[in-house]
């Protein structure tokens, strides 16, 4: 078998794709990774498909540095030849970890008009184009409806949306494409996951690194958004360049950069979403729980975590608790899935644990109940049930509960399920 590089490894990616399906659109964010892909696809069409357009789906989430808002209005209007522009400027829910008072924020919310950093583009998409939108719809819910309702609007058989994820950057990206749930692929392709019936979402870049992406850049003189030279002469590190939505936890601990690199956004961001100038002053310090956090003196952690709870507005308050209770049952009646090595160590430490026969899941990890412990002092401590985990939750304002290892919760679950029950309908042209 021939070794393919990863250049030409995505050319016969995007063969299958554009021989498959009869229209294609790019998940473009103004970041590196969907840049270099929405270049890959315009020069595949220009050199093997004259005649074929490419369609292209842009969240604004309206705060943004100012080279992002920038390089998006240019290459948006690049290629308007063979280009299906689809700039989406809608309220949707977006997850915020700078408040503990505001679990979420919404971009071009019209009565925060006066407040948003920057006026709305013209020729873009709103809430009134989509039958789909609702005040319950967060952001993820968004992209996962817009793909049946451009399957109906452009009369496709069967719609593919290309995403410019790599597995280098995270674990969760890694496991998105490995995952063994072959059922929800096309084909027998890994790099692809089904969104709704005859919707695919591909993604073709997911074996590229970081270099790839800018030896690419370089070797066919792509534009490319600037900030990303601003990042580099500020000293953050590759894997913190982000240009994302700049309150979500990933984003914090450089949410100050934006005071150097974009003054006038950062001041208008500060009066935008709660929280905002805390954050980006103490985003990379103990006060927002990114660095090892200490239990104060006197307490056990579960005496802390209670404190901590008693400062939070009732609503929030509330979230967390019953984020815990269903942990806590959870634990108590299923059990988490560890590891022998994780079960040893448990052992060793005295800690009352009962280890079921296997699991239901597909894994080689036995199913574990046992209750909560204050803390524990091994490698895994993001896989045992702690309240320090809890406590590390509330001061990173992690609403959802991810490091403590929380998806959607049931009512979420049910929300989306129905919603996209709901408009499944608009890919058979029935709405």
């Amino acid at each position: 078998m021939r070794r393919l590089n990863v250049y030409d490894a995505v050319q016969e990616r995007l063969k299958v794709i554009f021989e498959n399906f009869d229209y294609v659109y790019v998940s473009f964010s103004g970041g590196k990774d969907s840049g270099v892909l929405l270049n890959l696809c315009v020069d595949y069409i220009r050199r093997n498909l004259p005649g074929r357009r490419l369609g292209v789906f842009h969240m604004d989430y309206e705060a943004q540095y100012s080279q992002t808002t920038e390089y998006v209005r240019k290459r948006l209007s690049e290629d308007s030849d063979i280009l299906d522009v689809y700039h989406c400027c809608v309220p949707f829910k977006v997850a915020t970890c700078t408040s503990m008072y505001q679990s979420y924020w919404r971009p071009w919310e019209k009565s925060m008009q006066k407040a948003w950093v920057r006026a709305m583009p013209d020729g873009c998409y709103t809430e009134k184009d989509f039958s789909f939108f609702s005040n319950d719809l967060w952001d993820y819910d968004f992209q996962q409806l817009f793909a049946p309702w451009l399957m109906h609007r452009k009369k496709s058989r069967r719609i593919c949306c290309l995403v410019g994820i790599r597995t280098q950057e995270s674990f969760n990206r890694w496991r998105t494409i490995h995952s063994d749930r072959k059922y929800h692929r096309f084909g027998s392709l890994k790099w692809t996951h089904r969104i709704v019936n005859k919707a695919y979402n591909a993604y073709p870049l997911y074996d590229w690194k970081a270099s790839d992406i800018w030896i690419a850049n370089g070797k066919f003189g792509w534009h490319y958004n600037r900030l990303y030279d601003l990042y580099y002469q500020a000293g953050i590190p590759v894997g913190r360049q982000r240009v994302a939505s700049p309150f979500i936890s990933q984003a914090i601990s450089s949410l100050s950069v934006y005071k150097a690199i974009d003054p006038d956004t950062w001041g208008k961001m500060v009066s935008r979403v709660n929280g905002v100038n805390f954050a980006g002053i103490y985003g990379n310090s103990l006060a927002m729980g990114w660095k090892s956090i200490k239990c104060p003196d006197g307490f056990s952690w579960k005496q802390y975590m209670d404190f901590l709870l008693g400062t939070l507005p009732d609503d929030i308050r509330s979230n967390y608790e019953e984020k815990l209770r269903v942990s806590i049952k959870f634990w108590r009646e299923r059990g988490g899935c560890l590891d022998a090595e994780t079960i040893q160590k448990l052992h060793a430490r005295n800690i009352p644990i009962s280890v079921g026969p296997e699991s239901a899941y597909h894994t080689d990890k036995l199913p574990v109940r046992m209750e909560y412990i204050d803390d524990i002092d091994i490698p895994e401590f993001r896989e045992i049930p702690t309240y320090k985990r809890m406590c590390i939750c509330i001061l990173k304002n992690d609403h959802a509960c991810k490091y403590m290892g929380f998806s959607l919760t049931k009512r979420e679950r049910e929300l989306r399920d129905r919603v996209m029950k709901k408009y499944k309908s608009l890919e058979h042209g029935k709405i």
